[in-house]
Order: structure tokens, then sequence, then C-alpha cells
């Protein structure tokens, strides 16, 4: 798989953000870039821009966490369109436990990711970051 190849991104950044590598992940999004979180925590939303995700979506996910262990699964391409799943393992800041499995559909385009949808359990998030909101 070249640099490019659609699959090799998707599974290059996420295996930066299980590394904690920031300037591969920021690397990782063409400029005008979106990911869309579901439901209605205080991070769900369309997030546009590099910055937008990386500073403030990531960043933000990542603050709410004590630690956290990123595990690939599977991962599944079809042209420019990447599935991909991975296991989050860890803790809040509370030291409540925290294990969410994700799947996003990324969409790539000259080895830069433009567009990721996630789908997650929500209330489980919920319930580990935001327990006012339950």
């Amino acid at each position: 798989m070249s640099s490019t190849d659609p699959k090799a991104v998707v599974i290059r950044y996420i295996e930066a953000a299980r590394d904690g590598m920031s300037a591969m992940i920021r690397d990782s999004f063409a400029p005008d870039a979106t990911w869309e979180y579901p439901g209605d925590l205080p991070l769900s939303g369309i997030y546009h821009g590099l910055d937008a995700i990386v500073d403030e979506f990531l960043a933000g996910a990542g603050n709410l966490l004590a630690e956290v262990k990123l595990e690939l699964g599977t991962v599944v391409a079809e042209g420019d369109i990447v599935a991909a799943e991975w296991t989050a393992t860890g803790s809040s800041k509370d030291g409540t436990p925290y294990r969410n499995r994700n799947m996003g559909l990324f969409a790539v385009r000259d080895g830069k990711i433009v567009s990721v949808r996630e789908y997650t359990d929500t209330r489980h998030a919920g319930q580990v970051f935001f327990p006012e909101l339950s």
C-alpha cells in the first residue's frame, strides 16, 4: 500500500492517535476536512476544518480521559472510502472505567482524510464523561 492508499492513510492516522503522534495526526487531514460525532453530548456535532478537528474535537475528547488505549480492529476499503473499527479502553479523569467500540467511515483524497462520520455508543460515553447529563 502506498502512502496515499486510502486504507493505509486511515491505518496510519489511527496508529498515530494510538501512539500520541500529534504531528502525524495533524498531517493526516486535509485543511477543509470534516468530522461528524453523533448524539447530543457536548462533543457531538460536525467539526469543520483541520484546526477544529484536531484542536477542538480530538483534543477535547482527549482531555476527558485520564488514560486511553486504542486497539485497531477491522479496516476495509472500497475506492476512496474506508470503514475502520477501533476499541478505546481507559478511564475518565475521575477513574470511571471506559470501554467503547467505535466505527468511522472515512473519505480519503490525495493521501488526506477529507471526512469522517464516527459511530459509537454515545450513551456509554455520556455516562462516563458527562454523568451530570444522565
